[in-house]
């Protein structure tokens, strides 16, 4: 998951808000506070680790494995504990078994949603059309958990899930809240729960979502040239590469280039038509007539005119707000338009998830998102069940599945606007066994393929181009929630892990 602000970096709800193609940040309140208050900061460390025996069936085959949850401290230079991060770990008996250490995104999301929502041995149920956030939370056995083949670690970064702070905002966000640090910490995290463990000697990988896809290469670099630790794979699930993309919309035709053909998408798969050879011609087109028609600007009127043609037919949009639109088509100006007629609206994360609009006569939207809506409740509800009363793990704090006060103190780094591509080029040609899946959600508007697409093929191929690969799913950012998207997804994460 993820949720940016405009400034300087992609971050969570600060005072500065993200246009709506970027994430969370439109539908944040910016007087919500959820970090400890000053006097908590007293409170005793979060529990030893508890943990518990339990059993799912993948395929016909019973697979028991053990959950683990505790906390690992941070301490600064002088060896004071700042913080405490909570971890969910999975295992099992038997072999020599990879560990994947995953994390959600945000700033500001717990790994609830990569847990319970997609890889974990347990499921519950959001993120699709008709879910309600009213509904049943209880967990049921994930035929597509990827338990079966490795260990799972699922890390919530300070502030979000149990971990926390043990100090005041302002050193917080010195020692926690921005890009460079949340890199550094977390990397060092992932070892200390190896060493604990005794699996330094693991075949080690990652799997980031969203900004867990940001922080994804950045990890994988820095553990790999200052940690001395080798990731062997990495997975990034809808992940947000490249913040350039987005930049300099007057001109640069890249950031509707990179929503078309997630518009595209959606429109095909609304007529049942959806599938990697109908993206084909859109993807092929958005590269070349549509980027060059949308450079021309005024000098070319007749290819301007066949474009807006060209982009009504592909979006299934008024041929009116195409042309007032000049062909560049605004993620949340789209998102109202396409359900107008039937007083909704749809989701950035998934543009055919559906929710009424209570202000459909509004200039603006002033609801918040249906899919970000609607997911807290189950994974919260789902989540703190598990922990405390499932596992046993009697932790004395609030859950935050997506912490809107991470994303106030958050701030970037210098070299934040470079995103990940450049770290994931040096981690490629670190390690020449090093292997990559990008997945997308076709449907996604908050994190395009696209983006992915373009910085890929850029890419040198540095031997093997198929070490770095992109594959898309039908669905949206949390395409997961899809059963037959999941299931793809496995088949394909299976592959890469099969591939050492």
């Amino acid at each position: 998951m993820r949720f940016f602000t405009q400034t300087v970096l992609l971050v969570a709800l600060g005072a500065t808000v993200l246009p709506a193609t970027n994430g969370f940040a439109a539908d944040t309140p910016k007087t919500q506070t959820d970090s400890p208050a000053k006097e908590d900061f007293n409170l005793p460390p979060l529990p030893a680790e508890a943990k518990v025996t339990q059993t799912t069936v993948v395929d016909g085959r019973t697979l028991k494995y053990t959950v683990r949850i505790g906390a690992l401290p941070v301490r600064d230079a002088k060896g004071k504990t700042t913080g405490e991060v909570a971890y969910t770990a999975y295992t099992m008996d038997g072999g020599d078994r990879p560990v994947t250490f995953a994390l959600n995104g945000g700033p500001g999301a717990s790994s609830v949603y990569l847990n319970l929502g997609a890889i974990g041995p347990k499921k519950v149920k959001f993120g699709v059309e008709g879910d309600s956030p009213s509904a049943d939370p209880t967990l049921h056995d994930n035929p597509d958990t990827w338990l079966a083949f490795t260990d799972l670690v699922f890390i919530d970064p300070i502030g979000t899930g149990y971990s926390r702070a043990l100090v005041d905002d302002a050193q917080a966000t010195k020692d926690f809240y921005s890009t460079d640090i949340d890199i550094e910490y977390l990397s060092r995290i992932m070892v200390d729960w190896l060493v604990k463990n005794g699996r330094m000697n693991s075949a080690k990988y990652y799997v980031g979502e969203s900004y867990g896809g940001f922080r994804g290469p950045h990890i994988t670099e820095y553990m790999q040239t200052r940690l001395g630790v080798a990731m062997s794979g990495v997975i990034l699930v809808s992940p947000y590469l490249d913040p350039s993309a987005w930049s300099n919309d007057t001109v640069s035709p890249l950031p509707w280039m990179t929503t078309l053909p997630s518009i595209a998408a959606a429109h095909l798969e609304r007529q049942g038509k959806l599938s990697a050879e109908t993206m084909a011609p859109v993807i092929a087109y958005t590269r070349g007539e549509y980027a060059t028609t949308l450079l021309k600007g005024r000098s070319d009127p007749a290819a301007t005119a066949a474009m807006i043609v060209k982009v009504t037919e592909l979006t299934g949009l008024d041929p009116l707000f195409v042309k007032r639109s000049g062909g560049r088509i605004e993620t949340q100006a789209y998102l109202r338009e396409i359900y107008r007629a039937e007083g909704k609206l749809g989701s950035r994360y998934d543009s055919n998830v559906t929710a009424w609009d209570p202000f459909p006569n509004a200039p603006r939207q002033q609801a918040g998102d249906p899919i970000l809506n609607g997911i807290i409740a189950p994974t919260t509800t789902a989540m703190v069940n598990f922990v405390t009363q499932t596992v046993g793990w009697k932790v004395d704090g609030r859950y935050n599945a997506l912490s809107y006060e991470v994303g106030r103190l958050w701030h970037q780094d210098d070299d934040a606007e470079e995103g990940s591509v450049n770290q994931l080029r040096k981690a490629v040609a670190n390690d020449p066994r090093l292997r990559v899946l990008i997945a997308h959600g076709w449907d996604d508007l908050s994190c395009p393929f696209m983006v992915s697409v373009l910085a890929v093929d850029q890419m040198p191929a540095m031997g093997d181009p198929s070490r770095v690969e992109v594959k898309n799913y039908p669905g949206g950012h949390m395409f997961y929630s899809r059963p037959d998207s999941s299931a793809r997804l496995l088949k394909d994460v299976k592959a890469l892990y099969e591939a050492r």
